[in-house]
């Protein structure tokens, strides 16, 4: 029996017994740990496919210990202008040992999920429309202001265009 479990992230191919490194998880040495984002189950040649998981599926998992893995160096360098930069880095892991797979019977995974659901969020969109509707109700408030405004200057336009006339038929006069 193996299945296609999501952990910390990234996808794994388990067996039960199977060692292998993850990214660092949370726990200390000889804690447990469930997974039950698991994709696919194959149980000696029946296959179940998940969309996108398989509901009630569960690996459980022993952690044994953190480690850091091989160093990897990062060195970049710009020929002729004298620019060299070289990194370090170590990638935290977690060594787990897969201890078994259940296809269906994990109610406790998923009682653990739906609190973890916040639906109070979903709810504040909600209170935030009213205060859109109330910004766009002031809108019209300030537009009448320089509708207003423009009405003001509009007279000024006009005698200013009366004046040199006024001037140019003092001109013909003289």
């Amino acid at each position: 029996m193996y299945a296609i479990v999501d952990i910390a992230g990234q996808q794994f191919k388990v067996e039960k017994d199977q060692r292998l490194f993850v990214h660092q998880l949370q726990g200390e040495a000889g804690d447990k740990v469930e997974f039950s984002e698991v994709f696919l189950l194959d149980d000696n040649g029946t296959v179940t496919v998940g969309a996108p998981a398989v509901e009630g599926a569960l690996v459980t998992a022993k952690i044994e210990e953190h480690l850091k893995g091989d160093k990897v160096i990062v060195f970049k360098k710009k020929r002729r202008k004298g620019y060299k930069k070289k990194n370090g880095h170590r990638q935290r892991l977690t060594k787990i040992t897969i201890e078994s797979i259940v296809a269906s019977g994990a109610k406790k995974s998923t009682k653990k999920a739906e609190p973890k659901k916040a639906e109070p969020k979903k709810a504040e969109p909600k209170k935030a429309e009213p205060k859109k509707a109330v910004a766009k109700a002031a809108a019209p408030k300030t537009a009448a202001p320089k509708a207003a405004v423009a009405k003001k200057a509009a007279p000024k336009a006009v005698a200013k265009k009366a004046a040199p006339k006024a001037a140019a038929k003092k001109d013909d006069k003289a």
